[in-house]
Formats: C-alpha cells, structure tokens, sequence
C-alpha cells in the first residue's frame, strides 16, 4: 500500500493543481447571516442563537479572504437549523465546454454546485444503506462474487473470501494504488475508468492481504457498491438515490456522473453546500428528515460506527470517517464525508452540529493546504460559547 497523509484518502478524480486566488469578503452587515426563504431549510437570524460566536466565525472568514486561501463555502447548522453561511470566490474545477473538466475562477453563492468528490462515497453508503432497509439487498455479509456471477473467471478462494462489508470499510484487501497527485496513469482509479469493464478491472487485481484485516483506501470498491445497487434495484444507484434520498430531503438539483453506465459512486457528485448540509443532518437526525425516516437508524448507526483504524488517527465505517478534534480544551469527536480537495461534512453529535466545507485544493498536498481545511472546522469548534 502506497502509505498518503490525510487528503490522500479524499479520493475522488482530479485534473490539476488549484491555486487559491483572494476570495470574496461579505459586507460586514450581511457575514455569515444564512439566506432565509431560499429552499425550505429552517435559518436563525443573529441573536436568535447564541451557541455560536457569529462574529469569531467572521473574523474566521475575512482571515481566509485576506490570506488568499482557496475556500468557497462555509456552513454551519445547529440543532436542525443553519446559524451560518459564507460563501467566496475561487479557482474551482468545473464541466468542459465539450468533456472532462476545467480551471475556472468561479464566485460561489447558496445556488452553485460543487464538486464534492468522495463525499460521494458517504452519500452512495446512505443509499444502499436503504436499499438494505427494502430488503433490496439482503446483507452486507454476502460475498462480493454472489453479485457478480459473470466475473466467475476470476474467483480464487482468497477472493471467495470478500465479503460486501469489505467493500465498504476499505478491507478488499486487494492491490490498489490511488497516487497523488491524481493524474497520469500510474494510478488503478485513472486505469479503472479507462477499463472496459471496472468491476472486471477491480475484481481481477491481486488480493495482498486478507479480506477484512488492514484499511486500504480503494475508490474501486465503490465501483463494485454502485453495480450491486444497480443489479438489486433495476436501476442505476443516482436514480435510486435521487427517488429515495434526495426527494426526501428536497434535494432538486443533484448531478451524479456515470461511468460505463453505472454512477461514479466514488468521486461524481455534483450538490450544493446546503444540501451537503442536508445530509449530514439527516445522519445526526438518525436517518430522520421533517419527520419521515428516510434512511433506518439501525443503518445510521452500523455505517457511522468504528470498524476499523484507518490513516491519520482516524478510524472508519461503512464509507464514513471518524475522527476526533482539540477545541478550547476539550476533544471533540466527529463523523465525516470526506472529499479530495477539501470538501467535508462533519457532523459532531454531542454539540448538535454540522459543518460544510467546500474548497479547491484538489492537487496541492502540502501541509500549509492541509492546515487551512481543518482549520476550518477547528474555528468553527473554537466559536462555540462554552466549549
């Protein structure tokens, strides 16, 4: 295994080193005040809560503009409702004029997509995490190849030995290199999606260690969770998410690549930050969502837990990272979405909180880069009262 520091597990495709640009500072009347009435998500005005000190998170953002650092958004929701919401301008990788991707210098606002690369993998967890709740998949302790009949040719009892579970907590145990920065060939995403067949490409690498024994990041397994929800339910994995996910959460305008046919469950995503938001609410709500349970509690609960030491001091679930924070004295643990670049939902039970964060930091691996996207998350923490 290629041994890569933190943002080396944000997986995800990226094309280009990003180079942060001044961002766009909020009149001092209008920082960090949400946008009220915009789609249906419940806002507190100033002074309505005091859990947050709104002028430290300020303070937080203008140092961002001021340092030329590459963020574009900022939220923050309590106790269901969003207390703060900041948004810049910077460098960002969007859609082609034809295919593929471009550089281009982008001023973010509550309506812009963003690319939140492997936060897609938490996001495809929830969605089978209900295809589950149907019974449209039995168990996820069925061996991979009882999906996979096709790919008979390349069973081993090494690999019998691969269960669905081991695709979701990075325990495939299979060879897997995802170099950074992300680009050229030496790398088995790049060599997966020029595949003509990525299930095939994965299922056919060598096993090195034993299936559920070691944490090997592997964005090749989320190739194999979106097949099998496209075999179990009929359709591809964005469709069955966007029925039985994002409707729920009122969740309009949603873009999910595919590749081969089946959704990039591993890096395609395309959500505003408020409905990153969203999501993370509906975890910290145990699945609920005004009211309705979208996703079982049982799920939440067994997907969000620790299964096994991760990188960095980290530890992981079924596609969700658990980590823990220093603020004020006090260690603060969190459950997150994590995306190449800087893209993170974190949500933190004991506080109630949930915190968005979007950047443009897709191939800059240095330490300053990875300071400025947790530091993020460590102001907000520090700008709880009472902490």
């Amino acid at each position: 295994m290629e041994r890569r520091r933190f943002a080396s597990v944000l997986g995800g495709t990226a094309i280009a080193a990003l180079t942060g640009i001044p961002a766009y500072a909020d009149r001092p009347e209008s920082c960090g005040v949400p946008q009220a009435g915009v789609d249906g998500w419940p806002v507190v005005f100033p002074d309505e809560d005091t859990f947050i000190d709104r002028a430290a998170l300020c303070r937080m953002a203008d140092g961002l503009v001021a340092s030329g650092a590459n963020i574009h958004a900022v939220l923050v929701a309590h106790r269901g409702k969003l207390v703060f919401e900041r948004y810049f301008t910077g460098l960002d990788e969007v859609p082609g004029y034809i295919f593929g991707e471009r550089i281009a210098n982008v001023t973010f606002d509550a309506a812009t997509l963003h690319n939140v690369k492997s936060v897609s993998k938490s996001v495809a967890s929830l969605a089978l995490g209900i295809a589950i709740d149907q019974g449209l998949v039995r168990s996820i302790d069925e061996p991979v190849f009882s999906f996979f009949p096709e790919f008979s040719d390349l069973r081993t009892p090494q690999k019998d030995r691969i269960l669905l579970r081991h695709a979701l907590d990075m325990t495939m145990g299979l060879q897997w290199i995802e170099a950074t920065p992300a680009t050229g060939d030496a790398n088995d995403e790049v060599r997966m999606h020029l595949s003509p067949d990525p299930c095939r490409y994965v299922l056919g690498l060598p096993v090195v260690t034993p299936p559920g024994q070691a944490f090997h990041y592997n964005t090749g397994a989320l190739a194999l969770v979106s097949a099998v929800v496209r075999k179990a339910v009929g359709r591809p994995l964005d469709e069955f998410a966007r029925a039985n996910l994002f409707e729920p959460l009122g969740i309009s305008s949603a873009k999910w690549n595919r590749v081969g046919g089946d959704t990039d469950a591993g890096g395609g995503l395309r959500l505003r930050p408020r409905d990153m938001a969203r999501i993370g609410q509906l975890v910290l709500a145990g699945g609920r969502w005004n009211g309705r349970q979208v996703v079982s509690r049982s799920w939440i609960d067994a997907s969000t837990a620790a299964n096994i030491q991760a990188t960095d001091d980290q530890l992981y679930g079924y596609l969700w990272w658990l980590g823990r924070a220093r603020a004020n004295r006090r260690v603060i643990q969190w459950i997150g979405a994590l995306g190449r670049g800087g893209q993170s939902i974190r949500i933190v039970p004991e506080l109630d909180l949930v915190v968005v964060v979007t950047a443009g930091y897709y191939q800059d691996y240095s330490p300053k880069a990875f300071r400025v996207q947790f530091g993020v998350f460590r102001d907000v923490l520090r700008a709880v009262r009472d902490l």
